[in-house]
């Protein structure tokens, strides 16, 4: 026997000798099953440690100076697209009137045709052809108003669409151009004529600033007379162009990317999957009238909310993407190098109401009463709220915790084996001795 240590005393694993251990099949049997059941522990420690959730935290939002982009698909199946027109504002004091820059209109067929989309090359009312033929030394009269800042050739209306622009720019109802030559020479009567019983699909996305504001689509030109923004109502109006009203569906409205649909399923809960509607309220969302001065307006509270993956850097140091919003094309605003998303959610109250006024008795509804007046069309005011949201990838622990999980169901599982051995040998011992009397 070697010579003992000083620590040999200290020895807290004191060992048996061989000859006194004793091998039984309840054993071997146990030992198979325990180490079956630390393997299959030991991989499901793995996979907790490998599985990513995304935590939301609510934060003030501290943001300045920044700008967000509005993306939307609405259809108007009985209006024509040369009778709408899309208008933002805020209170900055920034408008956009008649936005096009990113904004598509696309003609539908009637509803008694199902609706379908005509093709883009019939959709261009204001032709420029006409344009390009006429004499060089040719300088269309602008009947009155100064010419557009816009126009092709300054001081002159060389096109039916120069002429409404001047009639804007002084607040004068412009009509079907009756008298006007450049809409004769390009029948502007005839073609709006022709799409009288059409509808029309606005989708695409333009950029606001984040504050609080208002998009809206009305009917006619806009223009601002004194401190009022009022909009060229005669073709909407004229009996003889049909029965236009403001019945519309929301495809789609959202402010801001659209999670991608991998990033949902993991905000999703176990119970509760998260789906674009819990972002997008208003998506499909269908209203229909009969009454042409009719007023439709939605509500919005928009959320800013944004997705950090795991392991994401911080953006000290870098650019913030504010800055260059001007120089990022319209749908890539939002989405950063290093993966993360830029996002806003939204919540909506909506309100409809007859420019008529009255009350809304065949409703039952005889209290709740409506004044007269306004114009007609789909107005959305959207307000910013001062929290924000981020959802943040995060694993459920940490590499520490995973070997912490390990060694508790190596020891805890080894440790039970051991009492379940020792219960079975003991209780076969007392069996043995029992039938031996």
């Amino acid at each position: 026997m070697p010579p003992k240590s000083r620590f040999t005393r200290l020895d807290a694993f004191t060992k048996t000798v061989e000859d006194a251990r004793i091998r039984t099949t309840s054993g071997g049997i146990v030992t198979i099953a325990s180490l079956l059941i630390v393997l299959y522990l030991v991989w499901g420690e793995w996979s907790d440690y490998r599985r990513i959730i995304v935590h939301p935290e609510l934060i003030v939002d501290k943001g300045r100076g920044e700008r967000m982009e509005i993306h939307m698909n609405i259809s108007f199946p009985r209006i024509p697209c040369e009778l709408l027109t899309l208008d933002v504002m805020d209170v900055s004091g920034e408008q956009q009137t008649g936005v096009k820059h990113g904004i598509q209109k696309v003609q539908l067929a009637p509803a008694s045709e199902g609706g379908r989309p005509i093709d883009v090359r019939s959709l261009d009312l204001h032709a420029d052809e006409p344009a390009a033929h006429l004499d060089p030394g040719y300088c269309g009269e602008c009947y009155g108003p100064p010419a557009p800042a816009s126009a092709v050739k300054p001081g002159c209306c060389q096109t039916c669409e120069e002429v409404r622009e001047a009639y804007a720019s002084v607040s004068w109802a412009f009509g079907k151009g009756e008298g006007v030559e450049q809409c004769k020479r390009e029948h502007y009567s005839e073609k709006l004529e022709a799409q009288r019983d059409q509808g029309c699909r606005i989708e695409g996305g333009f950029r606001v600033n984040k504050v609080i504001g208002n998009f809206h689509i009305a009917p006619g030109r806009s223009f601002s007379n004194g401190m009022m923004h009022v909009h060229d109502l005669n073709n909407y109006m004229d009996p003889s162009q049909g029965s236009h009203t403001f019945t519309h569906t929301i495809h789609h409205l959202r402010f801001g990317p659209q999670l991608p649909d991998d990033l949902t399923k993991k905000m999703g809960g176990k119970n509760v999957e998260w789906t674009s509607h819990h972002l997008n309220p208003l998506d499909n969302t269908y209203q229909s009238t009969e009454d042409a001065a009719f007023n439709y307006m939605y509500f919005v509270k928009v959320v800013s909310t944004s997705y950090h993956p795991l392991g994401r850097k911080s953006r000290q140091g870098s650019i913030d993407q504010a800055d260059l919003s001007d120089l990022i094309s319209i749908g890539q605003h939002g989405f950063g190098q290093d993966g993360s998303l830029e996002t806003h959610q939204y919540s909506v109250t909506s309100h409809k109401r007859s420019l008529k006024g009255g009350s809304d008795s065949q409703e039952g509804h005889k209290e709740r009463l409506h004044a007269m007046g306004g114009i007609p069309g789909v107005f959305f005011s959207y307000d910013i709220s001062p929290m924000k949201v981020i959802n943040r990838e995060e694993r459920t622990k940490s590499f520490t915790g995973f070997l912490t999980g390990v060694a508790a169901v190596i020891g805890g599982t080894l440790t039970v084996a051991a009492a379940i051995d020792r219960a079975f040998y003991e209780s076969a011992t007392r069996m043995k001795k029992f039938h031996q009397r």
